[in-house]
């Protein structure tokens, strides 16, 4: 794990299908960061996707973002939780349904982590084109410290004809360490 004082490389996915959902979004990076936990290093593009594994939703916006922290992995799970539950989260008891906002842990520098309630790294990740495309827009030749490859080959190997994304028109301005 982090040693105090250790700054982290951490790669988070954002998504919302809820109320405004890109504004969501924003407000929800621009939450990671006000407290000065977590710097904002980059953010990929914001994309529409259509939902995955429950489709009976509307669409998603998503996007991912590279933080620097010295959270440890579950003090960041615990920060995400929160930030989740003040932007209206419900634990509606439909897995993988509507939100208003979701930010899940993806990659916490190369670290494999498997503690009650948190998968290091993300352990449906390389079987989304709505985590890898955004990632890829980051740093394609991140490896999956796990699979070993980059998220740009998992990308490309994924048979994934009924995952559509979609780049979104206009980008936001985000934070840089602060509200946007």
């Amino acid at each position: 794990m982090a040693g105090v004082g250790n700054r982290q490389t951490v790669y988070l996915s954002v998504g919302s299908n809820l109320g405004d959902k890109l504004d969501n979004c924003v407000k929800g990076i621009a939450a990671l960061v006000a407290g000065g936990e977590c710097e904002l290093l980059a953010v990929s593009r914001f994309y529409r996707t259509s939902p995955v594994d429950y489709t009976d939703q509307d669409w998603f916006v998503n996007a991912a973002v590279k933080v620097a922290t010295r959270l440890e992995p579950s003090d960041l799970l615990k920060k995400l939780q929160t930030i989740q539950s003040q932007m209206g989260r419900k634990s509606n008891g439909i897995r993988f349904g509507p939100r208003t906002l979701d930010l899940d842990i993806l990659l916490y520098d190369e670290q494999v982590i498997r503690i009650p309630d948190l998968e290091i790294p993300h352990p449906r990740m390389h079987k989304r084109v709505f985590v890898l495309q955004p990632i890829c827009d980051i740093n394609p030749a991140i490896i999956h410290p796990v699979l070993g490859k980059t998220v740009a080959d998992l990308l490309k190997q994924l048979d994934a004809q009924d995952q559509q994304v979609v780049p979104m028109r206009s980008q936001p301005e985000l934070p840089q360490g602060g509200t946007p």
